[in-house]
């Protein structure tokens, strides 16, 4: 038994975390992490932080401070709850299909020729105050078993208007729970209780914070993206860059001809995204990590779709996120 375990089994009813959820955070973590440390003091230049996976027990989320969902027991359904009294919460997650799942060619070529034929997104025509983006993001944390074999997360749509200083708006939903397997989903429905699906949260407002939009020039956007520190590196500051920015089509086309003179990226053809959009793929394998990065772009734009974070042993989802829209603003709501 872990001390959070302890903790609780001491606490016993009096507990006053023992059945909570906490809800997405008004910002993600991963933008937290990129704001605490976006410059070096001593050099002024950006840190770099390792690749790593955020995972947490349930005991360690459950008494972290925050805002919660409406809860309620697994066994508690009602009649009109989708699979009616006693059916299974929760969606299990499968990896995205590719065109190409043996002996995948590399990435390069058909990189390059995506960059040449790109076309014109709708906010390539438009412009506002605020750079919006409707967000969908599942793994950020993981909460797994003690013995890290059990995984369970729950989804997260956001909401973001910011303008150029970072200031803005950002409205957060909290989803049902996914799972890697049944057999996660099995083990938490014995431990947790489930979250009411909760209407979008009030707006919360976001402090100032320095934007740089991504250069379309070539060796500015060879470092912007890390790519000295390998095509997982290059992999996960794309997914940041389309989470934040409205990127333009000459920078998008720049973005494609970078990643195609990375190591490592192999072309995984035509796949379906978790929205349902048909998208064009490349992987790259960080075996020392564990793990599979996914990016997907769109066929005509190329923009960014999806990125996701796949276990290699065994293989299941560790952490996906979806851009469902992009857009120029000078509106919030």
């Amino acid at each position: 038994m872990d001390g959070a375990e302890r903790t609780r089994t001491l606490l016993g009813p009096a507990d006053p975390a023992r059945n909570i959820v906490v809800a997405p955070p008004p910002v993600p973590a991963r933008d937290l992490i990129e704001r605490a440390g976006a410059t070096d003091p001593a050099t002024g230049h950006r840190r770099v932080h390792p690749t790593r996976r955020l995972v947490l027990t349930a005991g360690t989320v459950a008494v972290a401070a925050g805002a919660v969902a409406v809860l309620r027991p697994f066994d508690k359904r009602t009649s009109d709850d989708p699979g009616g009294p006693g059916g299974a919460v929760g969606t299990l997650l499968v990896p995205v299909a590719y065109q190409f799942d043996a002996d995948p060619p590399a990435a390069g070529p058909q990189l390059r020729t995506l960059a040449s034929k790109i076309k014109d997104t709708e906010y390539d025509h438009r412009t506002g105050r605020y750079m919006y983006h409707h967000t969908k993001v599942w793994g950020d944390p993981v909460m797994s078993s003690p013995d890290d074999r059990y995984h369970v997360a729950f989804a997260g749509e956001s909401k973001v208007w910011m303008a150029a200083d970072g200031t803005g708006s950002q409205s957060n939903t909290q989803l049902e729970p996914q799972y890697p397997d049944q057999k996660s989903r099995d083990y938490w429905q014995r431990k947790l209780a489930a979250p009411e699906v909760a209407d979008t949260a009030a707006p919360i407002p976001l402090p100032p914070m320095q934007l740089t939009p991504p250069p379309a020039d070539p060796s500015q956007l060879r470092e912007r993206l890390k790519v000295e520190y390998g095509a997982g590196a290059a992999s996960k500051e794309v997914s940041t860059l389309y989470a934040r920015y409205a990127v333009p089509r000459a920078t998008r086309a720049e973005i494609l001809r970078v990643l195609a003179d990375v190591p490592g990226f192999r072309w995984r053809g035509h796949v379906i995204d978790r929205a349902g959009r048909a998208g064009v793929a490349v992987t790259v394998d960080e075996r020392e990590h564990d793990q599979q990065s996914l990016l997907i772009f769109g066929p005509k734009t190329g923009e960014l779709l999806a990125h996701e974070l796949l276990t290699l042993t065994p293989v299941r989802i560790s952490a996906y996120q979806l851009i469902l829209d992009t857009a120029w603003t000078d509106r919030i709501g």
